[in-house]
């Protein structure tokens, strides 16, 4: 049965108050890397995921202490200011010195803290948040920030709730600990044979450049001044992107743009089939394109002569090879490679096409194994953020059962 409780503002059931400033020239000079002291807690040391880092290296003296805005242990912090405003919130587990950006909570004796840290999660806090944010940069000023309402039950179901979202959340924190570590596995797995792969060689394999196995080695084309003219775009001839190509598996089936006949003019159409190898902006990333396209000069292209090797080998070739690849593009303002970086770079081919095609199958079914592992867990990950939404809900709607545990399997 679903419980009414009373509605009230923060300034009925405690304290708001915001943090110090401090000038970066200052921080550095007077409170960084201090032996004693209390931690400062600026915004970007509460990450998304509610951790605080009290470790970042900045402190305030406890002889200054008087000088600073206190947040005790058990206080909940949350950024009210910037793109983090509403989405960073943190616990505190010791006393602490905190940012201006951020608005620490402290409550009432009737009034459980925590119980507040996680009003902050639930869709009615977010809703009332977000509906008094103004400015250009996004902010919830300390009146307005106040005047948002929490349910209030008794102290001692405050209590109650607390201790059965303490479980829930850890249980769930858990298994999405576990399903991020099994996608992680799977990459893993699937790294370690592609390694194995080029690294443990048999017989008769050669070392020839890209440039030897290719028909066609090129950059693509993209001629116009300013390359965002409108009349270049919304035509019939799929132009790929280095996004396009950095998101893709393996194969690039999707396209965010197309030409139009002057797009096309000014650029080159590549065939079916081509391998996309990115040199700016996403350093070698790799993909085949399923249809023909148009990509622009950050982009080369490679049309392999099939009585040498294959697109695909090549293509899981490159992606062996893609952290030697981006360590060549550094050093410069902007990382990026050239066709001159592959001019003298030497990979292996065995010399037999048979083999080649029984190495490329044995990766396309490792990788097909790992994209359906990497789905389940993702899947599971979205299912368990739902799950916490949905307990959050039913605990700030009166919903949930505090006689009961929930029981996770």
């Amino acid at each position: 049965m679903k419980k009414v409780w009373e509605m009230k503002s923060f300034s009925e059931i405690g304290n708001v108050y915001n943090g110090n400033s401090i000038n970066a020239k200052i921080k550095k000079k007077n409170y960084y890397n201090l032996e004693e002291g209390i931690p400062y807690i600026a915004t970007k040391d509460i990450s998304f995921d509610c951790n605080i880092d009290y470790n970042n290296g900045i402190k305030i003296p406890f002889a200054e202490k008087t000088k600073f805005k206190i947040a005790p242990q058990h206080t909940a912090l949350i950024c009210a200011e910037g793109g983090s405003a509403g989405r960073k919130i943190g616990f505190t587990n010791k006393e602490v010195c905190f940012g201006n950006k951020l608005f620490a909570f402290s409550a009432n004796n009737n009034v459980d803290s925590k119980y507040v840290y996680y009003y902050y999660f639930s869709s009615l806090f977010q809703q009332q948040f977000l509906t008094r944010m103004k400015g250009i940069i996004g902010g919830v000023s300390m009146s307005k920030f106040k005047s948002i309402q929490i349910p209030l039950p008794s102290h001692s179901e405050q209590i109650q709730i607390v201790s059965i979202l303490d479980k829930a959340f850890t249980a769930i924190d858990k298994a999405k600990t576990n399903a991020e570590q099994n996608i992680k596995n799977a990459t893993e797995l699937f790294e370690s044979y592609l390694n194995g792969v080029f690294e443990n060689r048999g017989d008769g394999w050669e070392e020839k450049t890209l440039q030897q196995v290719s028909l066609i080695f090129g950059r693509g084309k993209s001629k116009h001044r300013p390359r965002n003219a409108k009349i270049l775009y919304g035509g019939n001839y799929p132009f790929i992107q280095t996004g396009d190509i950095r998101n893709c598996n393996h194969d690039i089936t999707t396209f965010s743009q197309t030409y139009s006949e002057l797009g096309l003019a000014q650029s080159k159409l590549w065939p079916k089939g081509t391998i996309c190898i990115t040199i700016a902006a996403n350093i070698a990333e790799t993909g085949i394109i399923s249809f023909d396209a148009c990509f622009p000069d950050s982009v080369i292209g490679a049309i392999v002569n099939d009585k040498i090797t294959t697109n695909h080998y090549v293509e899981y070739l490159l992606q062996k090879y893609k952290l030697s690849l981006q360590s060549l593009g550094k050093g410069s303002a902007q990382a990026n490679i050239n066709l001159a970086t592959f001019k003298n770079l030497y990979f292996p081919f065995p010399r037999s096409l048979k083999e080649q095609k029984v190495i490329v199958e044995k990766l396309d079914y490792l990788s097909a194994e790992t994209q359906k592992l990497e789905t389940l867990y993702k899947k599971k990950l979205v299912a368990l953020d739902e799950l916490k939404k949905s307990i959050l809900q039913k605990a700030f709607n009166g919903e949930l059962d505090t006689s009961k545990d929930i029981i996770f399997e």
